[in-house]
């Protein structure tokens, strides 16, 4: 299995808080995650959208490393080579990660991450 280079899109911050970040992503068509993923019509999978949210959130808002537990998690319209989507992620009341992407073509995904203490 060939291994993954070109994994991560440009990232550039909009806006940033003790508990909130909005990142704008540019997912570029060259990205490793395309490879295969469908050859006719690429999108970007909903484990990779996940695994950024994860990331960026302990990147940006300190959680932890390990993730407990997935909730109300929600993919609405796919993510497609090219696009720049924004990504917020909001550390709630309860200690959670609400994160949300989204573009001029609606709400991508949705959902809560809860992590270990």
């Amino acid at each position: 299995m060939p291994s993954l280079n070109n994994v991560t899109p440009e990232v550039a911050v909009l806006s940033q808080t003790e508990t909130s970040v909005s990142l704008a992503l540019t997912i570029a068509a060259d990205l490793d995650y395309f490879r295969g993923h469908f050859p006719d019509a690429p999108i970007l999978a909903g484990v990779v959208q996940l695994d950024w949210a994860v990331k960026y959130a302990q990147q940006y808002l300190g959680f932890g490393k390990l993730v407990q537990d997935l909730e109300v998690l929600k993919f609405q319209v796919v993510t497609t080579p090219d696009m720049t989507v924004n990504l917020t992620l909001e550390r709630n009341a309860k200690g959670k990660c609400l994160f949300s992407y989204h573009s001029d073509k609606g709400q991508h995904a949705s959902g809560r991450i809860v992590f270990c203490d």
